[in-house]
């Protein structure tokens, strides 16, 4: 299926409007008690929709007019989106030319406890773990049986349990990847009663772990469930996520097991799509190397987020606006030129900017025309035709786990621990010859700088590379410097502690259990 059917909504009212700490513990209100929602079993795979939709979505009327959370314009506040401002903005890929608050200190990592785009994100995370933890107080066998549910809706609400609590370990991560300690709570804590405690980075992600390993034999096998939904694949591609940064989040490695669970991946199937294009167009569901995706829809899941943000942001100056399934430019994110350089000739195909009318140095960021345009996201279909609704809101599905990036992931663990370097080697070069068509670009080593420089040119704008450049020790200081890092035009060295995003001050003034991130 392209889409989880988002049925249901009627009753899935916004939750989480205010700011304060204490809302992260409420119960969700959907106009109806909560209680009789979950006494029909059939209501559960409605709420499972809205968990899987809480990623692709802003609110329940969409494309605006009932946001899930407040403070911030409702499209601004959609999950892919934030993530991809705050992954990307601030790191060597992409700069946004619009002015609207909270994007110009993301462009020059400047930011602050107040920032908009750091808060929205922030609750965005725990407007899903909410959402999870009441759906998973109602999956509990007593409630299930009190309600003389039949063995058969029980088994089946098990499974949905299990995918709610990989939801739920996905939103855990980003918050620990961005955030680092951070208020937890799970589905144990009795909503509304008390401020949550402050969990540490080492123990979430610890906690995250432990969730995985509990649900890896629930959930079904890799490929055997409708698109879009998390099976024992998707889980994988998290684990080795996990591992791969544990250096960064504990501060001991373990890169040995961020191997083996990258190989264990690799043989459940999956393969590179032939043509690397296909990846981004309005029917890249076909993609035979997507592990684990947001779904996306013209006429279904309406926002101004997402893949339609990263169409249309990406669109002004000279460009075609038509070949790309869509009738309007929103002329703001261009790539710099130190992502540019990183691309030695014109035949790798991953190489896919509009240089027409563009200058390669930013003088000024609010200037789209300044900056290397990105072709990459297009909302056409492999046969030209474009997506089901092409004036605004699109089709492309965002590949949040890929296969490509498992085969750098396992190549980067081969060098960083000097085993299976063949294997390594073989992987990386399986990227290569999809890029190039053939194997004249191959390599017989690796380097880490390869390896970053490669993950550059395979991954970017998919909101990877600020994670990428804090494991390598590139993100901050002054080692490595690109257009405007540190608010100056060639970059300047910047402070260690924007390698964590801050906790909102709303929540940090609220909640007396709470410690600011250091340099906040």
């Amino acid at each position: 299926m392209k889409t989880l059917k988002l049925i249901g909504f009627a009753f899935l009212a916004s939750v989480l409007s205010g700011s304060c700490s204490n809302d992260l513990n409420l119960t969700p209100r959907y106009g109806l008690n909560a209680d009789a929602v979950y006494s029909d079993p059939g209501n559960y795979i409605n709420v499972l929709a809205k968990l899987y939709a809480g990623l692709a979505i802003s609110g329940n009327k969409g494309p605006a007019g009932m946001p899930d959370i407040g403070g911030i314009d409702e499209g601004f506040s959609q999950y892919v989106r934030v993530l991809w401002n705050l992954q990307e903005l601030p790191t060597d890929e992409e700069v946004c030319g619009w002015n609207d608050p909270g994007i110009p200190e993301l462009n020059s990592m400047t930011w602050n406890d107040n920032s908009s785009f750091v808060s929205a994100m922030y609750y965005r995370i725990y407007y899903q773990i909410t959402l999870a933890n009441e759906f998973l107080r109602y999956t509990d066998s007593k409630w299930m049986e009190d309600h003389s549910f039949s063995d058969q809706e029980k088994n089946v609400i098990t499974e949905m349990a299990a995918e709610a609590r990989f939801l739920r370990a996905l939103s855990y991560y980003h918050a620990l990847d961005l955030f680092g300690n951070v208020p937890f709570i799970d589905e144990t804590d009795n909503p509304g009663l008390f401020f949550p405690e402050q969990i540490m980075r080492k123990d979430l992600y610890n906690w995250i772990l432990t969730e995985l390993n509990s649900i890896e034999p629930l959930l079904k096998s890799a490929l055997t469930v409708a698109y879009g939904r998390a099976d024992k694949g998707a889980l994988l591609a998290l684990r080795s996520k996990l591992y791969l940064n544990s250096e960064v989040y504990t501060g001991q490695p373990n890169y040995e097991d961020c191997m083996t669970d990258c190989a264990s991946l690799i043989a459940l199937g999956y393969s590179l799509e032939p043509n690397y294009a296909y990846n981004f167009n309005a029917d890249n569901h076909l993609s035979p190397e997507f592990i684990f995706a947001v779904n996306f829809d013209g006429n279904h899941t309406r926002t101004y987020g997402g893949t339609t943000f990263l169409l249309h942001s990406h669109l002004g100056g000279s460009m075609d606006i038509s070949s790309f399934g869509t009738t309007s430019g929103w002329q703001g994110n261009r790539a710099t030129k130190a992502w540019f350089d990183k691309f030695s000739d014109t035949i790798d195909t991953r190489r896919m900017v509009h240089l027409d009318g563009q200058e390669d140095t930013i003088t000024t960021i609010g200037s789209f025309t300044e900056g290397i345009a990105i072709t990459k996201w297009n909302n056409t279909n492999r046969d030209s035709s474009a997506g089901s609704e092409p004036v605004t809101f699109v089709d492309i599905d965002f590949p949040m786990f890929r296969l490509a990036d498992i085969y750098l992931m396992y190549a980067e663990c081969a060098v960083r621990k000097g085993q299976n370097l063949s294997s390594g080697v073989g992987y990386f070069n399986m990227v290569r010859e999809r890029a190039y068509g053939n194997s004249s670009m191959n390599v017989s080593t690796l380097s880490l700088p390869e390896i970053i420089d490669e993950r550059a040119r395979e991954l970017y704008g998919e909101g990877h590379r600020r994670s990428d450049l804090i494991r390598f020790g590139q993100f901050t200081g002054g080692d490595y410097l690109w257009p405007f890092k540190g608010n100056e035009q060639f970059g300047i060295s910047t402070s260690s502690h924007y390698n964590l995003y801050p906790i909102p001050s709303s929540d940090v003034l609220s909640n007396q259990n709470l410690v600011q991130n250091p340099g906040y």
